[in-house]
C-alpha cells in the first residue's frame, strides 16, 4: 500500500442502508476469493496468500493494487499494520448479495441423511421443529432457531359446547387450518345441553372465518347473556392461542458453537436469543408474504443494531395459510453458501411435512364437525 493510504486499524462502518459500490469483474473476483479464504481460515489475507492459494495468473502486486481499491471502497480493511486484509461488514454484504450464487451447496448424501431423519420422526410438528433446529445447528455448526407455523390471524371454524357437570362446560374450538383447542369453561349458572348446542350452532352459522374480535363483536349483538358470555370466552381463547404460538421458539446449538464466536459476537448472540424483542421484530418481518423465502441479514444490514456483529440466514416454510421461520445465527464470517443451502432444503422439507399434517387435520376436523352437526340436529334447531 502507498504511504498516502495507510491501513486502518479499525474497520470502516458503512452508513445505514449504504448502497453497494460498483466493482470491476476482477475486483469482484478478488473480493470473493478473499472472503472465502478468510472464512476458511480467519487470519488476515495477504495478496501473496491469495495468489498461492488459488493459483492466480496475475502477480501479487496486481492483486495488492486491487485490494487497495477495495479498501478505499470500505469493503476490506487491515486489523493491524500488516500485509493482510479482512472483509468489512460492507464487504460481507457485497459478497452475499452479489457474488454468492451456487457456492457451497449440500451434497446429495447430506440431503438424504437429513431427509432420513425427518422420515423417521412421528407425524408431529413439535418433533419436526426439534429435528430442524438440530439439523441446522449440526450442519452449519452454529446456533439455530425454529418457530412453529402460525397464521397471521386466527380464524374461527367450528364450536362445540359439551355440558359436563353443573356450571362446567367443555369448549371444543376448531380454527381454520385444523387446529383444535379444548378448554373447560365455568358459566355463571348451569345450562342444559340443548341450550348449549343452540348457542354453538349460532356461532357455527354466523362465525365462519371470523377473527377473535369479529367473534366478540358478533356475540355482543345478541340480547341473551349466555351467547355474549360464550362469545367473549371464544374470542379470549383465540387470542390466547395466537399469543402462545407467537412466544414459542426452538433453539439449538448455541453453547456448542460458542467457540467460533469472538467475545463481542458471543455476547450479542446470547442477548438476541434471550431478549426476544429484537428477534421477534426480525421474524415478524420475515413472515410477511411479500418477503423472499430466504433472507440473509449481514451485520444487521444497518437496520438492527442487535445484529451488528452477527449474520443470520432465515428461511420461511409452511402453507399459504400458516407460516413459520427457521434459520441460523452466527459470525459474519459464516460459510454462507452452505448455510443458505441447508436452510433452503430444511425449509422445503418442513413445508412438505406441514402439507401432510394440514391434510390429516382437515380430515379429522371434518369428521368432528360432521359428528357435531349430527348431535346438534338431534337436540333441535336453534331458535
Amino acid at each position: 500500500m502507498s504511504s498516502q493510504n495507510p491501513p486502518s486499524a479499525h474497520p470502516p462502518v458503512p452508513a445505514d442502508g449504504a448502497e453497494l459500490p460498483k466493482l470491476s469483474e476482477r475486483q469482484e473476483y478478488i473480493l470473493s476469493l478473499l472472503v472465502q479464504e478468510y472464512i476458511r481460515d480467519p487470519q488476515p489475507v495477504s495478496s501473496k496468500r491469495l495468489v498461492d492459494a488459488f493459483r492466480l495468473t496475475v502477480s501479487s502486486a496486481t492483486v495488492r493494487n486491487e485490494m487497495g481499491v477495495l479498501e478505499q471502497m470500505g469493503l476490506i480493511y487491515a486489523p493491524h499494520t500488516s500485509a493482510g486484509r479482512i472483509p468489512t461488514k460492507l464487504g460481507y454484504r457485497y459478497f452475499v448479495h452479489r457474488l454468492l450464487a451456487g457456492a457451497g451447496t449440500l451434497s446429495i448424501n447430506e440431503r438424504r441423511q437429513i431427509l432420513r431423519e425427518f422420515r423417521q420422526a412421528p407425524l408431529e410438528i413439535e418433533e419436526w421443529m426439534r429435528i430442524a433446529a438440530m439439523v441446522l445447528a449440526r450442519t452449519a455448526q452454529m446456533a439455530a432457531l425454529v418457530t412453529p407455523p402460525r397464521a397471521a390471524e386466527l380464524h374461527f371454524k367450528h364450536l362445540e359446547l359439551i355440558s359436563t357437570q353443573g356450571r362446567l362446560v367443555l369448549m371444543v374450538l376448531v380454527l381454520q387450518g385444523g387446529n383444535v383447542h379444548q378448554q373447560m369453561l365455568t358459566l355463571a349458572e348451569p345450562v342444559s345441553q340443548d341450550v348449549l348446542s343452540q348457542v354453538a350452532q349460532f356461532f357455527n352459522l354466523t362465525g365462519a372465518m371470523m377473527t377473535a374480535e369479529q367473534v366478540r363483536s358478533q356475540a355482543r349483538t345478541r340480547s341473551d347473556a349466555l351467547t355474549s358470555e360464550v362469545g367473549e370466552l371464544v374470542a379470549d381463547a383465540m387470542l390466547q392461542a395466537k399469543q402462545q404460538a407467537a412466544r414459542e421458539i426452538y433453539r439449538y446449538g448455541l453453547s456448542e458453537s460458542l467457540p467460533v464466536f469472538s467475545e463481542d459476537e458471543a455476547q450479542q448472540a446470547v442477548r438476541i436469543l434471550e431478549d426476544r424483542e429484537p428477534l421477534d421484530a426480525i421474524l415478524k418481518e420475515m413472515l410477511l408474504p411479500d418477503q423472499p423465502d430466504i433472507q440473509v441479514v449481514v451485520a444487521g444490514e444497518g437496520r438492527w443494531e442487535d445484529l451488528s456483529h452477527l449474520s443470520m440466514v432465515l428461511g420461511r416454510y409452511g402453507t399459504p395459510q400458516t407460516r413459520g421461520a427457521l434459520g441460523v445465527l452466527g459470525p459474519t464470517r459464516m460459510r454462507y453458501g452452505r448455510v443458505i443451502s441447508t436452510v433452503r432444503y430444511v425449509a422445503s422439507l418442513m413445508s412438505d411435512l406441514l402439507d401432510d399434517v394440514a391434510a390429516e387435520k382437515y380430515a379429522r376436523s371434518a369428521r368432528f364437525c360432521a359428528a357435531g352437526n349430527t348431535s346438534t340436529s338431534e337436540s333441535g334447531k336453534f331458535r
